[in-house]
């Protein structure tokens, strides 16, 4: 059997054992979902009618603001999946069956091949979900099937480059916990960019970090596909952003999966 054939198939098996791994702890999945899903509810129905007529356009009020947010509101759970990444791996790496798969005949890189590839399931799930609950609460996109193409490409790129990142913190952390908190400033990124406000009404400082941000560009990107308003040089930014912050997470990741196992 050729390296390829041994490392789909050992890739296969790892991420079979994630997929199960969902299966059997389905409140977090609940909880990655149910976190986007209340502050969407939440900034509709309790910010929108105020903010949403601030931003103006035909709709107006909670109908427009509903529009405005949903990347933003993407993002987070994007965010938020890649949360429970980082407790996966660092579940795997405290409770000693990394050491184990190490002394086994496998592909190696399997492992956190089937880890990326399980989390990036969950997410396409989640956003899935997600977008259908702010359908529900008054988004409406214009995107024709090839909008709808692009936008789902930039979400795949930024959740690849995201569940990379996450993987590598999962590795670093001494403890659960400790990998539980290090995604966390990525759930704060999107109220830090333009997934709330525009950024011309922040301060000039917090609008230079939220301009310029990873997240911001990405938002941008689907606000346009999605409803229509244009995308300028935000779709390449996006799409940099992605190709950068995966690269560098997978190279950190290789290197933590790679070095001597006493931790």
């Amino acid at each position: 059997m050729s390296t390829l054939a041994y490392a789909v198939r050992d890739s296969s098996t790892m991420l079979r054992r994630n997929l199960r791994r969902m299966q059997r702890y389905p409140s977090m999945t609940l909880l990655l979902i149910g976190m986007p899903v209340v502050l969407l509810l939440l900034f509709v129905y309790v910010f929108g009618g105020t903010i949403g007529a601030g931003l103006g356009g035909s709709s107006g009020g909670r109908a427009e603001y509903a529009n405005y947010i949903t990347p933003g509101i993407l993002l987070i759970t994007i965010a938020s999946v890649a949360q429970g990444t980082a407790i996966s791996v660092a579940m795997d790496m405290t409770e000693g069956i990394i050491a184990r798969f190490r002394t086994m005949a496998i592909f190696r890189p399997s492992v956190l091949t089937g880890h990326v590839l399980g989390s990036m399931i969950q997410a396409m799930l989640a956003v899935a979900v997600v977008t259908g609950a702010a359908l529900l609460v008054g988004f409406r996109p214009t995107a024709t099937p090839v909008e709808w193409l692009a936008a789902i490409g930039v979400v795949a790129a930024i959740t690849f480059a995201v569940v990379w990142f996450s993987v590598a913190c999962g590795l670093v952390s001494k403890s659960v916990e400790t990998a539980s908190n290090m995604p966390m400033p990525l759930i704060l990124l999107p109220f830090l960019g333009s997934g709330f406000v525009p950024t011309d009404s922040m301060p000039e400082a917090v609008r230079w970090f939220a301009d310029y941000q990873p997240f911001t560009p990405v938002m941008e990107t689907l606000r346009g596909l999605l409803l229509g308003s244009g995308i300028g040089n935000s779709g390449w930014l996006a799409l940099g952003w992605s190709a950068a912050i995966a690269l560098v997470s997978y190279l950190w990741a290789r290197k933590l999966y790679s070095r001597d196992p006493a931790r």
